[in-house]
């Protein structure tokens, strides 16, 4: 038996291996990779080390064992059809007959297109009747205090959410979650709402950080429209600014906002808050 971890040496997935061996023997790890000199720290601490990939079916091929519990990390390739390559896992686990297979997704309420490929994975995931769990992933801190440089730049956090509200939580924190469904018993056919104890606005998030660098900071709310044009402005692809906006548009409308207390309760302790992750990025 194994936990398998794709995507080990993402943002995500490096703190799920990290946690895990603080829980279970390195060398019942398997972290899955596309590229192994990046998993060379993993290696050195005694964790199997699979190389494969998500565009390649035939390199899963094997791969999995009866009785591997398995955390399938969403794609970030939002340009190479995402639930195909999940399908890819998806199939090997199902002919390997794994005993648990986890799937990183995005929250219920969420509408906008980000959540697409997430829900065409969990009805292919449910269809093959693999024993599951749905960890639905709400926003990461990071998403926000790892793009600090233009805001204290322009001395403005830009966003098109107006006064909505987000439950962010940090990676270290939902990766926890995920150890917990991982290493623990009972969680098949679950689904999970994941997100922060503490949902915050941009105004407040501004506020924090014009509290923290001693710089007034203003939040900057623009439409939708002025919004894509910005991240496109910024270099991002056409079609990811189009849906990191909507991201926004659902913010506003409330969709991000998670109460459910399942990340706190799984994680066995509070999530962290979005001004300590601040305060990390600006020492940074």
């Amino acid at each position: 038996m194994s936990i398998v971890v794709t995507g080990a040496t993402g943002n995500l997935g490096r703190h799920v291996v990290e946690q895990l061996l603080e829980k279970v023997p390195a060398d019942q790890i398997t972290a899955v990779v596309r590229t192994p000199e990046k998993a060379a720290d993993f290696a050195a601490k005694g964790v199997k080390i699979a190389v494969a990939d998500y565009n390649a079916p035939e390199t899963f091929d094997g791969l999995l064992a009866a009785g591997d519990k398995v955390l399938l990390v969403s794609g970030n390739e939002f340009d190479k059809g995402r639930p195909g390559q999940h399908q890819v896992v998806i199939d090997a686990a199902k002919a390997a007959g794994v005993a648990l297979l986890a799937y990183t997704s995005a929250p219920g309420t969420l509408s906008a297109a980000l959540a697409d490929d997430h829900r065409a994975t969990e009805k292919a995931l449910l269809a093959s009747g693999l024993p599951y769990a749905l960890l639905r992933n709400g926003w990461y801190h990071e998403n926000y205090t790892e793009n600090l440089a233009p805001v204290l730049q322009y001395s403005a956090v830009t966003q098109a959410a107006g006064a909505g509200r987000v439950s962010s939580a940090s990676r270290a924190d939902y990766a926890a979650a995920a150890v917990a469904v991982l290493t623990g018993e009972g969680h098949e056919s679950k689904t999970y709402e994941l997100g922060g104890d503490v949902a915050w606005s941009f105004a407040e998030y501004a506020a924090e950080l014009s509290a923290q660098t001693g710089k007034e900071i203003a939040y900057n709310a623009v439409s939708v429209e002025d919004f894509t044009g910005i991240l496109a402005g910024a270099g991002l692809p056409a079609p990811l600014a189009s849906i990191l906006a909507g991201v926004d548009a659902s913010i506003e409308k409330g969709e991000l906002v998670v109460s459910s207390g399942d990340l706190s309760r799984l994680a066995g302790r509070p999530t962290t808050p979005l001004a300590e992750a601040i305060t990390a990025a600006l020492k940074g």
